[in-house]
């Protein structure tokens, strides 16, 4: 090696790279594994949980299939492990999982400290709290001295503690780590308040004794771009992860749904063919099959259905699309072009 200088030493690395003769990454693991590993939320209904039959359901394990559809074209080929707010950094870095598909909000710190990298938003949140309405509060800022159910370890608690402290009122928190057991010890009378993203809240009043005796509080004390994370490190797998969340805001743009998908494929229009892999090219530079975006839609559907049969209006969480509406329709639901 004497005299090789390091140009060529570099020049060599990189055309290693480009032949795939580098290392394998989380991709190559997932194939030769034969399915993904995907960490959720064991208990939020119509984000991660799983029904009676045993089948997970909700928004966040549909964006894990559609992954799992892109790779294998199965949406079947998935494992779901649940991870409590403090063991799911960890079970990613730690290489537990593949992918964190579990209502986390993207932050500086997960971002660098944590190294993850997180990809597109696919539910845009905000913290909110929950009250009984026997209780006569109709502002956050009513809470002085309250007790407040709240996870460890997560945005939720800080930015909980950031509220009481900037308004100058004292509160009581009571940490409950199983998202199951938070509910119920809410319900259960052990705090006056809960608080969590909205979407939570909505949930757990869902399932509540009966719904009606519990209220929302007007003031949201936060910005939760929850979103898949990954880890640092794996640009490949980065893009896959990225580019199937932004594939299922892009189908619904583009009008393509799980109904109408076979029909799509005979389009005439540019943008159609190429997305839809008829005109080839989009895959490959994913490492994927052409048609990963048509397995998606086909098995899994679009956003906008995703968002539909698990927290839309006909469903017990009957939320509004706002922010996770299209951006052609005033929401923040945007992907980048296809080309």
């Amino acid at each position: 090696m004497r005299g090789f200088s390091r140009f060529g030493v570099v020049a060599v690395l990189v055309l290693l790279t480009a032949s795939g003769w580098a290392a394998a990454g989380t991709l190559d693991d997932v194939r030769a594994r034969g399915y993904l590993v995907a960490g959720v939320n064991g208990g939020v209904f119509g984000f991660s949980m799983p029904d009676k039959t045993g089948t997970w359901r909700g928004l966040d394990a549909d964006t894990a299939r559609a992954i799992a559809a892109a790779i294998f074209a199965d949406a079947g080929k998935i494992k779901f492990t649940a991870l409590t707010a403090v063991q799911r950094l960890p079970a990613l870095q730690s290489k537990e999982i593949d992918v964190l598909c579990r209502n986390t909000t993207q932050t500086l710190t997960r971002e660098t400290t944590n190294g993850l990298s997180f990809a597109h938003v696919n539910f845009y949140d905000g913290q909110g709290f929950l009250i009984a309405k026997k209780l006569g509060v109709k502002s956050a800022k009513e809470l002085r001295g309250a007790t407040v159910c709240v996870l460890p370890g997560t945005t939720t608690e800080l930015n909980a503690a950031d509220f009481f402290r900037k308004h100058k009122m004292a509160w009581k928190p009571v940490v409950i780590e199983q998202v199951s057991e938070l509910g119920r010890a809410f319900f259960a009378g052990r705090c006056d308040c809960l608080t969590s993203d909205t979407s939570q809240l909505a949930a757990h009043r869902s399932v509540a004794p009966n719904p009606d005796d519990y209220i929302l509080l007007p003031e949201i004390i936060s910005k939760e771009p929850l979103a898949p994370g990954v880890r640092h490190g794996d640009d490949r797998w980065y893009d896959v992860v990225n580019w199937t969340v932004m594939a299922l805001i892009q189908a619904e743009e583009m009008g393509i749904t799980s109904a109408n998908v076979e029909r799509m494929l005979k389009s005439k229009d540019p943008q159609i063919k190429r997305f839809l892999g008829v005109t080839p090219g989009l895959g490959q530079a994913l490492g994927l099959d052409d048609r990963w975006a048509y397995h998606i839609i086909k098995q899994v559907g679009n956003y906008g259905e995703i968002f539909d049969r698990n927290v839309g209006p006909d469903t017990p969480l009957a939320l509004p699309r706002g922010l996770n509406d299209l951006w052609t329709k005033g929401g923040l639901m945007y992907a980048a072009p296809f080309r």
